[in-house]
């Protein structure tokens, strides 16, 4: 399951394990075909926690990652990021970069 959080949510949650961030926007075409594929996923790779991040709700977290292109994929690792994924990419393939970092 992806849960849509804000920046506050971030900022309290438990970041330990692996986290997938979605970083997208309501009016983007790419980020609504991501969103159906990245929960697929998530239901398939139980081990991390995956979260959704409206960019333009969450201007400064998505600032914090580096975010300039949505969407984006950014792994978590213990709170760290530790890889980074830009626009739309078929389920295997998006699969296959989260479970690298797992």
């Amino acid at each position: 399951m992806v849960k849509k959080i804000t920046q506050d949510e971030f900022k309290s949650m438990d970041k330990s394990g692996i986290s997938v961030l979605d970083f997208n926007a309501t009016w983007c075409g790419p980020c609504k075909m991501l969103a159906p594929v990245l929960e697929e996923v998530s239901e398939e790779l139980t081990d991390a926690h995956f979260y959704a991040v409206d960019t333009d709700e969450n201007p400064d977290l998505a600032r914090e990652y580096g975010i300039m292109n949505i969407p984006a994929v950014v792994v978590l690792k213990d709170g760290n990021k530790v890889d980074m994924n830009v626009g739309f990419v078929p389920k295997e393939t998006l699969k296959d970069f989260i479970s690298k970092n797992l």
